[in-house]
């Protein structure tokens, strides 16, 4: 790599800076970007587009029980850490004033359930929205700002019953005003960063509560938001180049890249001749789910790297994802919402010790610094992520943004695998690869108890899979061989269903929570794929869990297989396309089954009763390449016997999928 100046250093280092705090999902700011700067008078003049994201506290007024939102690193407040977009307009005048216009949207983190305490009511702000005037200085490649206009918001007081649950959440819209202060600084490209902070004041809002029997609540918000940003800047000429411009050097040490995927699903009605807690209901619906993901990268020293994916994630799977073990949508998430949240998704470390030898290129991509590396290598991660960024790997069934939805075609599903609501744990990876295998082993955090937030090395996860790649008729495959064993607070089938019997007036659900402790689950999976021809493979999988305790993380599933066909499009004139077609069976061990016959519930499902069959899903999709940012999928499952019970479904279900890139 040439040898940087100190100016470049200079510029670089910012942009690392920017990077790391990058959090927005705005599609513009999402492009990859490394692209040679020039040493030019800037001209602040044109429209941008952009994303931010930071930490906010403020007050909602006295006696408002504010819920605690999520702040990670930071003490909860209420909007936690914050992310969102923002768009505008500049106009640079010469005698360097600059006159703007931008609107933004800002949402805030989800609930932080360790700190939040029992009351009869909580009240939160969901988000806010400016539209501001700006008035700065420009000082070549950089400008501080004045800022202030319109604002509003909206705030929600959640209702709970003596037990805690939630009864209702009304809501109602705020108008107010904000002022703010900000510098911002061209980096490279079309491309310029930004700190700023604002404060946001709303008008209070009443919320007449008599109907449950509460004194009325009055919401009065008062903001404040530090927030980091990226903007793109458009024009024809965004950067005008000199005459002998000097060109500094390429940087291949920070990446910038993202996705944005909205996902609508729906089903016609099906038979149900009756309908538990956690059923499917008998009615056709229609639910959505937007997701849209910053992939930050950069390189340390040698071998070394820093990864950053803040996520905005809003809608619901149908149901409320409920009543399918397969689930149809693999990006519903366990905590859906109706404004987006925030969640930093992925943050990790990875050192890679180069063993020697012949070298692969790197190409560069979401997670991924482009370069090259030894062949023979071991590599160590350590931060949040997710176990299948990592394990159950496959080339043709692996991501519901691109490929197969269900949860029991993507993943090897009676792996129950670490994680919170959204999919995510801590812990440490160890890879060892060489040239025609490789074997990896993980050590993960996992829930406090089924179906939690929260997560915990009082107990833990753990796996260990073997990779080996090898050629049939010149035509690559690859076979990955794992087992797994989690330790988690879970209760164990069989004595909650002897409970039961000695007193068939006691819920088996709250029997099955009184006996929870730390108890052992293990199993194993394999996962084959295989290239037949150019742009032709098939993939299979098999899984196994003991069946013996409760299921902590993934789904409602101790026996798996799946496998499939995945072609591209070259064969019909269209090469970015793809077409896929496969099916699932899933199963429960004897003592899970008789768990739910009786009642029990699961993460996913529980019907009340079961007349048990195993459950089975086809699934068919088109991906049309639209360019080549975005693709739009069609995709259709038939699932018989929905959660294992032969006396409701079938059910079809249709979805659509808009997915970019950038």
């Amino acid at each position: 790599m040439p040898r940087r100046s100190r100016l470049f250093e200079q510029i670089l280092r910012p942009v690392a800076l920017s990077a790391i705090a990058l959090g927005g999902p705005a599609a513009a700011a999402d492009i990859a970007f490394k692209a040679p700067a020039y040493l030019a008078v800037y001209d602040w003049t044109g429209f941008y587009l952009g994303a931010h994201t930071g930490y906010g506290d403020g007050s909602l007024g006295p006696g408002t029980n504010p819920l605690p939102e999520q702040a990670v690193f930071f003490p909860p407040t209420v909007t936690g850490l914050l992310g969102g977009y923002q768009a505008g307009y500049n106009r640079q005048f010469s005698n360097r004033m600059v006159l703007g216009i931008e609107a933004d949207a800002t949402f805030t983190s989800p609930l932080d359930v360790p700190r939040l305490e029992p009351a009869p009511f909580h009240s939160s702000i969901d988000y806010t929205g400016t539209l501001r005037g700006r008035v700065g200085f420009a000082f070549g490649s950089w400008m501080p700002y004045l800022t202030g206009g319109f604002a509003w918001g909206h705030s929600h007081v959640r209702i709970n019953d003596a037990d805690g649950e939630v009864v209702s959440t009304p809501g109602q819209y705020h108008t107010g005003w904000t002022v703010g202060a900000g510098a911002e600084f061209a980096l490279s490209g079309n491309w310029s960063a930004k700190l700023e902070y604002d404060y946001i004041d709303l008008a209070r809002r009443t919320y007449d509560l008599g109907g449950v029997g509460l004194r009325p609540v009055t919401i009065d918000p008062d903001i404040h938001l530090l927030k980091f940003g990226l903007n793109y800047q458009f024009g024809d000429t965004p950067w005008p180049v000199a005459a002998s411009p000097t060109k500094l050097p390429e940087s291949y040490d920070w990446n910038v890249h993202a996705q944005t995927t909205f996902l609508p699903q729906g089903y016609p009605s099906f038979r149900a001749p009756y309908t538990g807690t956690n059923s499917l209901p008998g009615p056709g619906q229609l639910q959505a789910t937007w997701t849209t993901t910053a992939f930050l990268g950069l390189r340390l020293w040698e071998g070394g790297e820093l990864y950053f994916n803040p996520e905005m994630a809003q809608g619901f799977g149908i149901n409320g994802t409920l009543g399918l073990a397969g689930f149809p949508n693999g990006e519903a998430q366990k905590a859906g919402a109706p404004f987006a949240k925030l969640r930093p998704q992925r943050y990790f470390f990875k050192q890679t010790f180069g063993l020697g030898g012949e070298q692969e290129e790197v190409a560069d991509g979401p997670n991924q610094l482009p370069g090259k590396r030894d062949i023979d290598r071991i590599t160590v991660v350590v931060g949040r992520f997710a176990v299948g960024d990592f394990f159950d790997g496959n080339s043709y069934a692996k991501d519901p943004r691109l490929d197969f939805m269900n949860w029991a075609m993507w993943a090897s599903a009676a792996y129950d695998f670490p994680a919170d609501l959204p999919g995510y744990t801590r812990g440490a990876v160890v890879e060892f690869n060489r040239k025609d295998w490789a074997v990896r082993a993980g050590l993960f955090q996992v829930p406090d108890a089924p179906n939690s937030d929260i997560l915990t090395f009082k107990t833990g996860g753990a796996v260990v899979e073997f990779e080996g790649r090898y050629s049939v008729s010149d035509q690559p495959g690859k076979l990955r061989l794992g087992a797994f064993a989690n330790r988690g607070n879970t209760g164990i089938y069989r004595e909650a269903l002897e409970i039961e019997n000695i007193n068939p007036a006691l819920d088996i659900n709250d029997v099955m929570a009184s006996i929870r402790r730390d108890n052992l689950k293990y199993g194993f999976y394999a996962n084959l794929e295989q290239q037949l021809a150019k742009d032709i493979g098939v993939f299979a999988r098999a899984s196994w869990n003991d069946g013996r305790t409760e299921i902590l993380s993934f789904t409602d599933i101790d026996r798996s297989v799946s496998g499939g066909l995945s072609v591209k499009g070259s064969y019909w004139g269209r090469p970015s396309d793809t077409f896929g077609i496969g099916g699932a069976v899933n199963g429960l061990s004897a003592a899970h089954r008789d768990f739910l016959a009786a009642g029990g519930l699961g993460l996913l499902i529980g019907d009340g009763q079961l007349n048990y069959s195993h459950e089975r899903i086809f699934e068919t999709y088109y991906a049309y390449s639209i360019s080549e940012n975005f693709t739009l999928t069609a995709d259709y499952q038939f699932i018989t016997n929905p959660a294992y019970n032969a006396d409701r479904g079938p059910v079809h279900i249709f979805s659509g999928r808009l997915h970019g890139e950038f």
